[in-house]
């Protein structure tokens, strides 16, 4: 039976308004300390419509942080904080997700604890900047994480995980994606190892089994989402089969029964893909997210012919706080202001208008 992107739709024992995500989107909003502000409040109620809002990427500790004003759930102020934002979804209607994330070698020295190198599976360094609180600078070689620290960051999952449900969350997205550890692990361009955790697909799969299992000790499996990214070039990834490896990554993942698995389908930069993105959606039985570049005639048509049960968007949603209404009504879009999206402040963030003139 055909699937309308305005229907509901059952994640695990959530029924969502609609099959529209609000993708998660990095807006360097938060205070020096990770603590959530009040137009982040406004912002996420806003868009509280969407069936499901995914949180911008959380760091789970101080190592995990790859970027300045990034809100973290590693401290109790951060968790509070986050409780404000999920009470104003929550009242508005929505439901709302937590992307845990941590960064791994997308960091640099002056945002890490005491200065020092930031970890990754092996020490290769990424080609391109970072942005810190002192302007932007080259990427340094990480540092390869040993055997023995791999448990800790493992840890740090299942306790940002604990604070993510005491914040009032509906779930949490675990970040296997777009160049951050997780995805460091599972690709081989990035993931150079000869331990338990390197080699072989089920090696540089072993990081991401571990956090899930432990995230799972803390949130029922229909509860936790996994995103992925088996093409995206952002931040010097690259992988030598990625239909291959990424098969069997999602078969691994199916039996799970995991509240969704969320895909950025083709490069985040480029749009562009050469896989068929169908045979990945095949091998997971659970709910499919398809993300990258979509608009509505790509939305509808996903749903409606099973390619995807649900569909992100990053931008649209950003610029529109009011996207569910705008695309059910055939409703004009206004445009993204691309200079204000990691600049601070009010201005690109919670100003842009409602179609009809209301509030959130």
């Amino acid at each position: 039976m055909s699937k309308d992107l305005f229907e509901p739709v059952q994640l695990g024992d959530l029924t969502l308004a609609n099959r529209m995500v609000m993708a998660p989107m990095t807006r360097n909003r938060a205070d020096a300390n990770g603590v959530v502000q009040p137009m982040m409040v406004t912002y996420y109620q806003q868009r509280a419509s969407a069936g499901l809002i995914i949180s911008e990427s959380v760091p789970v500790s101080l190592e995990a942080i790859g970027y300045p004003f990034t809100p973290g759930i590693y401290t109790d102020a951060q968790a509070v904080s986050w409780l404000r934002v999920t009470d104003a979804v929550h009242s508005a209607g929505g439901r709302i997700f937590l992307q845990l994330q941590h960064c791994g070698r997308i960091s640099h020295p002056s945002l890490q604890p005491d200065n020092a190198t930031p970890v990754a599976p092996s020490a290769l360094q990424p080609e391109g900047h970072v942005y810190t609180y002192t302007g932007k600078h080259d990427f340094v070689t990480p540092r390869a994480l040993e055997t023995s620290e791999i448990p800790k960051i493992v840890a740090q999952f299942k306790s940002a995980a604990e604070m993510a449900k005491h914040a009032g969350f509906d779930g949490v997205e675990v970040h296997g994606a777009n160049g951050y550890v997780i995805d460091q692990f599972l690709r081989d361009g990035s993931n150079r190892r000869t331990d338990a955790y390197g080699g072989s697909v089920q090696n540089r799969m072993r990081l991401l089994n571990e956090v899930l299992d432990a995230v799972c000790t803390v949130w029922p499996a229909q509860r936790v989402g996994v995103r992925l990214t088996p093409e995206n070039r952002f931040n010097s990834m690259s992988d030598s089969n990625p239909k291959a490896h990424f098969s069997y990554f999602v078969e691994q993942l199916s039996p799970r029964g995991l509240a969704y698995l969320h895909v950025l389908e083709g490069d985040m930069m480029t749009k562009n893909s050469e896989l068929d993105y169908r045979v990945l959606r095949s091998k997971f039985s659970g709910p499919y997210i398809a993300n990258n570049g979509y608009n509505l005639e790509r939305a509808q048509t996903a749903v409606h012919s099973g390619a995807a049960d649900m569909v992100a968007f990053g931008t649209p949603f950003l610029a529109n706080p009011d996207l569910v209404s705008r695309y059910r009504e055939g409703l004009p879009l206004n445009e993204a202001d691309q200079a204000t999206f990691y600049q601070g402040g009010e201005a690109g963030y919670i100003d842009y208008s409602f179609y009809h003139g209301e509030e959130a």
